[in-house]
């Protein structure tokens, strides 16, 4: 008998030793990793302990049913997004390892989704789900639906992973999905800051009750929908229960169905990412899209350069992206928050204004290439500079954005102009710091870890950022001094003078920080190329 003739109940125990035997056999592989496994296993247990204790204590309060369904729309979407950043956290994801073996889609689902319920994800997310039902369930009836929902739900947000994973398996085994992974924590920290938001507004707002509308709408949404059914039957809505569990059952019909679809087309049709690949490629090589728009010579080159580093390269992304959403988010949350000003605008500005230090690190190893290019300080001041320049094309338009939209949010249009000004200021200190340090204070950046600096490096970055951001505040002395003495003397109508003044003197002072880094970064070549090949 051939495995494709075998039944799912004849390959569910297959496939679930096969996952113990993943998790098993990849413990082995040193002792750390048991360590880190065993350890984060019994926090997150300890945590949904905890977690389960709480909910049980909300049973009876006037909120339970609306703090009980928005948890499980948090997990839904937790399990949603967790395939996408994580991929390489469960090897059974990939459901293209399974292509070769004579296996069909539909008895694979039920194999797999019994081995997805292995493992502490599972398990966390069914004690949450689990303290739900008691915090809601009232009376023998409620209880008898809780029995139903409880893995409905489970089986809910399992499904609803699998089939984000299946249909973006090709993506999580690419470049891109290596971006997404190197992106996690960015995603995280912006969704802790979006959580903190949340919760300052509701203390504000006097409560839970604030968000019964949301939870009104969320109940009827899988898998809230199976703890919302649990919540009606509580309340006596018998019928309502009974399409919130249909809903539910819906949606898991639905997901089986798209999951069983995205095996299939893995199955049967090849890979055509290196088609797309070479169709980038020959875009590329006729000259089309951003080249055309840069100038010509060495500066169009090496911005371009700069740029698709900025875009391919993970960490480089990283740091960018990183860069954008949090130089974004300090000064709009705390305008929202009626506890900002529009002087924070220029944290914008310092967060990018970052990303040209170590531009030589950035390189990695192929700074050999570049090292090839330079025979002279002229030829390392047009490096530099069209590396400073490409980090304009973004910087620019980007503090314009966050100085405009902070001084909305909080009505200081008569500020704009000073402070748009300082920011232009501060740009072009840090351009020129972060040009004499990438010429002096050069270190690697590993490209196999997580890890931002190579060891033994960890100094050198140090000295690097803090002494540039402290000589760049140095540098601002001058305009912040001038903008303070205007304020103190009551010329308030001459400050519209600060923005072109500041963008003067921002353009002075990265043009000289730039006259001083380039016969430092002509004459070190070779120290620069061992120190950004270290690691």
């Amino acid at each position: 008998m051939t495995v494709s003739s075998q039944s799912a109940s004849a390959l569910t125990p297959v496939f679930v030793r096969l996952k113990l035997s993943l998790l098993k056999n990849g413990l082995r592989r040193s002792g750390g990793r048991k360590a880190a496994y065993i350890t984060s296993a019994v926090l997150a247990l300890l945590f949904a302990a905890l977690q389960l204790l709480g909910l049980i204590a909300l049973r009876g309060t006037a909120h339970a049913g609306t703090l009980t369904v928005l948890l499980l729309a948090l997990l839904a979407i937790g399990w949603t997004v967790m395939p996408l950043f994580f991929p390489s956290g469960d090897e059974t994801l990939d459901p293209t390892r399974l292509v070769m073996l004579p296996l069909r889609p539909q008895p694979l689902i039920g194999a797999l989704l019994a081995a997805s319920l292995v493992g502490i994800g599972p398990l966390f997310t069914l004690c949450l789900i689990l303290g739900s039902a008691i915090a809601v369930a009232q009376g023998t009836g409620a209880a008898l639906a809780a029995v139903l929902a409880v893995p409905l739900a489970l089986l809910v947000c399992v499904a609803l992973a699998r089939a984000v994973a299946a249909a973006n398996t090709r993506l999580l085994t690419s470049r891109k999905g290596r971006d997404l992974a190197v992106l996690s924590g960015l995603v995280i920290a912006v969704g802790i800051q979006f959580v903190n938001f949340g919760a300052q507004r509701l203390g504000k707002s006097g409560g839970l009750s604030a968000l019964d509308p949301v939870a009104d709408v969320v109940r009827w949404l899988p898998p809230a929908s199976a703890i919302g059914a649990v919540d009606s039957v509580s309340e006596g809505s018998y019928g309502r229960a009974a399409l919130q569990l249909l809903v539910s059952v819906g949606a898991l019909g639905l997901l089986l169905y798209a999951w069983q679809r995205s095996l299939v087309k893995l199955m049967t049709t090849p890979d055509g990412s290196t088609l797309a690949a070479s169709d980038a490629s020959r875009k590329e090589s006729t000259g089309k899209g951003l080249a055309s728009l840069l100038p010509g010579g060495r500066t169009g080159t090496v911005m371009l350069r700069t740029l698709r580093y900025a875009w391919r390269d993970p960490k480089t992304k990283a740091a960018w992206i990183t860069s954008l959403a949090i130089g974004l988010i300090v000064p709009v949350f705390n305008a929202l928050q009626g506890s900002g000003t529009v002087y924070f605008a220029c944290f914008a500005t310092g967060m990018l204004g970052m990303q040209m230090y170590n531009q030589f690190g950035q390189d990695t190893s192929a700074f050999w290439m570049v090292l090839l290019s330079i025979s002279s300080t002229r030829d390392a001041y047009l490096e530099l500079r069209a590396r400073a320049l490409a980090l304009l094309l973004v910087t620019l338009p980007y503090t314009l954005l966050v100085t405009v939209l902070t001084a909305g949010l909080l009505g200081g249009w008569t500020k704009l102009p000073e402070v748009i000004g300082l920011a232009l200021a501060l740009l072009g200190a840090m351009l020129a710091t972060g040009s004499v340090a990438s010429a002096t204070l050069a270190y690697s950046i590993p490209q196999d870890s997580r890890k931002n600096v190579a060891p033994g490096q960890g100094g050198i970055a140090f000295l690097s950022i803090l002494g540039g951001m402290v000589a760049s505040a140095v540098l601002c002395a001058p305009m912040i001094a001038l903008a303070i003495w205007m304020h103190v003397s009551g010329r308030h109508g001459a400050l519209w003078l600060l923005l072109p003044l500041g963008a003067v003197y921002g353009a002075l002072i990265c043009w000289a920080g730039l006259k001083v880094a380039a016969p430092r970064a002509a004459d070190r070549l070779p120290e620069i190329l061992s120190a950004v090949s270290t690691g």
